[in-house]
């Protein structure tokens, strides 16, 4: 598949699942509200009491599986960094395109906003 297949694919799909790794080596998977970039980045947000936050800032590699109807999905793996400053301001524009209601979580305790750089696509 191209990579504008691709980003049509990831952008018509709000949820995936995305697994990362505690640091007792267990996995662990969530599901996640994402939006993605016309380069494939994802990004998410989430709160600093959950268990992928702490996952994430320790061992950045995670994976995600999005879309699971018609057993058609992508299969993504790739780098995740905690958002600041201005290159935050950039990604929540993308994020609130796909979540209109996500400038209401803005004010939730400890919301912080990932992005995830692309390793490895598949489609299947």
């Amino acid at each position: 598949m191209t990579e504008a297949g691709l980003y049509d694919f990831i952008a018509k799909r709000k949820l995936a699942v995305l697994a990362s790794v505690a640091k007792t080596n267990s996995p662990q998977s969530a599901l996640v509200g994402i939006a993605v970039t016309p380069d494939l980045e994802i990004v998410f947000d989430t709160v600093k009491s959950s268990r992928k936050y702490p996952n994430l800032i320790s061992e950045p590699a995670c994976s995600f599986v999005i879309g699971w109807t018609g057993e058609q999905t992508v299969q993504y793996e790739g780098t995740a960094e905690e958002l600041g400053g201005a290159e935050l301001e950039r990604y929540k524009k993308v994020y609130f395109q796909a979540w209109p209601d996500g400038p209401a979580r803005q004010s939730w305790p400890g919301i912080v906003y990932f992005v995830v750089r692309p390793a490895w696509i598949r489609y299947s």
